[in-house]
């Protein structure tokens, strides 16, 4: 959460990474490297503060006010997001640190469209709609669908197909089919790289923040693993005696 809160913090400032690098004496890879290992020595944290114009008493109590945010969203909520399109792209745009304008720019909503839509996501307490049409996130960074919500039938049923209707060998497209027998533990370890791959995914999408949205893709990553074979095989295998 600290490696979040300075990136917040650099985002705030306007300051890049090259100019980070500068005022540590490194260079930008180093300090893409920092962040994207998510750890750093205390003396290079103190280091960074100084550079942004924290304390690092003020990020600790940046962390604590963000504590409270929601990992999960109730089944009346996302039941209304699901419910209509437009206002699931917005929220979804919202995830996405996307300002009022943007949406307007990009998307085919007009700006009475784009505040009524936040209003309501500010009535769902999912996000709070500040003065200027701002947007605060009331939800934390490993926000997660509900486990058999609207949401996740949502996406089974509306985009799952969709998506894996592709040969995926157009440019940015990539997939890999992999098979094999795995031991538990090892089962295990795979899992716990996924989820450090969807955390560089999130950080890389953090990053390209502070670009034009003109110049971005929106991109979907899908990784998923389950103990499986096809029905056609497990037809064939021995019963157990």
């Amino acid at each position: 959460m600290l490696i979040d809160l300075l990136k917040q913090a650099l985002r705030d400032r306007g300051m890049t990474y090259a100019r980070l690098a500068q005022g540590l004496g490194v260079s930008e890879s180093s300090v893409k490297r920092m962040f994207s290992k998510r750890k750093l020595s205390l003396e290079r944290l103190e280091a960074i503060c100084t550079q942004v114009g924290l304390e690092i008493s003020d990020l600790l109590e940046l962390a604590r006010s963000s504590e409270g945010r929601m990992t999960e969203l109730s089944e009346a909520q996302e039941r209304a997001l699901a419910a209509d399109e437009r206002l699931l792209l917005v929220g979804l745009l919202t995830l996405g640190n996307w300002r009022a304008e943007e949406m307007r720019e990009i998307y085919k909503l007009t700006e009475a469209e784009v505040v009524k839509l936040l209003t309501q996501l500010d009535r769902l307490r999912i996000i709070d709609l500040m003065p200027g049409n701002r947007i605060k996130l009331r939800l934390a960074r490993n926000f997660s669908w509900r486990k058999g919500g609207p949401l996740q039938q949502f996406f089974e049923a509306r985009v799952q197909k969709q998506f894996f209707e592709s040969s995926f060998h157009g440019p940015g497209e990539m997939r890999f089919v992999v098979h094999g027998s795995l031991s538990e533990h090892s089962n295990t370890l795979l899992q716990q790289r996924m989820k450090k791959l969807a955390e560089e995914f999130d950080s890389l999408a953090e990053d390209d923040r502070r670009l034009d949205h003109r110049n971005l893709l929106g991109t979907t990553l899908v990784v998923a693993m389950r103990p499986w074979e096809l029905g056609i095989f497990t037809n064939l295998r021995r019963k157990p005696r």
